[in-house]
């Protein structure tokens, strides 16, 4: 799971060169949104996109019960180093957040960890997939070479997606409830 406050060194690339990868995205479906990088004014923005995020979708996406996002973790998801942590942010033409990707690398700069959440009104419209595949892009333009996520085992949706997406998943030693997806970059 990402530690929002965890302490990371600068990456190889910094990630403060995400403003270009603002852009509109189109899904498989055909569904259109923008993304673009979180920023701190974004906090009440987030606030009220976790408010739309079912209570399953938030312990999948936290690994613990988790009945709303507080403002530390907000904080964390939108006032961030750069240099270290992305958080792309889906967007409507109205402003209206429909996901957010928290994209966070490790010491050396060549693994990093990413998470996903999904507004419950938008589910099944392929954003979570377009996301994934924009984060892994930049990523990849970093110089990432591997990105990874936690997954609750019971979150079949998002460990099918990933495979999809060319993840493999190795078991995490001493608990079986969750597994880690990875993919080369």
């Amino acid at each position: 799971m990402i530690e929002e406050h965890r302490t990371l060194t600068k990456a190889s690339t910094p990630i403060a060169d995400a403003a270009p990868w603002t852009r509109r995205l189109t899904t498989r479906t055909g569904f259109d949104f923008h993304v673009r990088p979180a920023t701190a004014d974004d906090e009440p923005a987030l606030a009220e996109f976790f408010a739309h995020v079912t209570p399953e979708e938030l312990r999948f996406r936290f690994l613990t019960a988790c009945r709303e996002v507080g403002h530390a973790r907000l904080v964390a998801m939108t006032d961030i180093d750069h240099d270290k942590t992305e958080n792309f942010l889906a967007v409507l033409t109205d402003g209206t957040v429909i996901a957010s990707g928290l994209l966070a690398a490790d010491n050396a700069g060549d693994r990093a960890e990413v998470a996903i959440s999904i507004h419950s009104g938008y589910k099944d419209r392929g954003v979570s997939w377009t996301l994934l595949d924009h984060i892994a892009h930049y990523a990849a333009a970093r110089g990432i070479k591997v990105i990874e996520s936690i997954e609750s085992r019971e979150n079949r949706a998002a460990i099918a997606l990933e495979m999809e997406m060319g993840f493999v998943t190795e078991a995490i030693e001493g608990d079986p409830t969750l597994v880690r997806v990875s993919r080369r970059l």
